[in-house]
């Protein structure tokens, strides 16, 4: 995103409206500037700040530049989902789609948030050091396609410079390597300039108890149980293999 300085009256309602702090006066000029090494590409000041004279505008974003809109713009519909957003299809709509089965936990590492943002290079940190724990990622991931090596969580080399919002890494494991993973994330999260939250998803068992949360618990983790149930707007139940109904 870019300010025409030939526009700009200098009024300074678009500053707070950037979520990364990449706008700022310029007092000499008495004008609003981009930093475009911290700018994602959000898409914010141009919508709601609502410039009188129009001087903030959309630039033609050539890769990997690009990849600042993919994850960080709402509006943004990425190929690997079909959706607008970072992630896949949210994990509350498993009743129907049946990603996550029994015994197996999705997890969704979500890594920089509004005034932080990450850059690639953080994310590549985190994403190689769960890789070497023997996860898969999400191919339906918008991320995952940007790995030039799943095995490894290796990204190509010109995006790890690039600055984003937001991004979800995602993956499935089974229950028993929950805790080893855990342990993965607090080692990572010290060699990092940004932060994430985790979400996880699994699937209640008969006697509707969380089956990570005693996990969670040895691990001094704290967590907000969530329920989530969409039935899809009357799409049929996922049914499990030997699931009685």
């Amino acid at each position: 995103m870019k300010i025409n300085s030939d526009l700009c009256t200098g009024c300074g309602k678009c500053n707070v409206f950037c979520p990364v702090g990449a706008i700022f006066k310029d007092q000499g000029k008495n004008i609003s500037v981009i930093d475009l090494e911290e700018c994602v590409e959000c898409g914010s000041c141009l919508r709601q700040a609502k410039c009188s004279v129009d001087a903030i505008y959309q630039q033609e974003l050539a890769w990997p530049r690009s990849v600042r809109s993919i994850m960080s713009d709402p509006l943004t519909i990425t190929k690997e989902s079909g959706i607008a957003g970072r992630g896949t299809e949210e994990m509350k709509t498993n009743d129907v789609t049946g990603r996550f089965r029994y015994g197996y936990v999705g997890v969704g590492i979500e890594m920089g948030r509004p005034i932080l943002g990450t850059y690639f290079s953080d994310v590549e940190k985190v994403a190689m050091a769960v890789a070497s724990y023997g996860v898969e990622f999400e191919t339906r991931n918008p991320l995952t396609s940007l790995m030039s090596d799943q095995s490894t969580g290796k990204f190509q080399d010109e995006l790890l410079g690039e600055k984003v919002l937001s991004t979800i890494i995602e993956f499935t494991i089974p229950v028993e390597k929950m805790l080893g993973l855990l342990e993965v994330l607090k080692d990572v999260s010290e060699k990092i300039d940004t932060v994430f939250s985790l979400c996880f998803v699994s699937r209640l068992g008969d006697d509707e108890v969380i089956p990570i949360s005693h996990i969670l618990d040895e691990a001094g983790v704290w967590y907000a149980p969530n329920g989530k149930a969409n039935v899809g707007l009357g799409r049929p139940l996922f049914i499990e293999k030997g699931e009685l109904v």
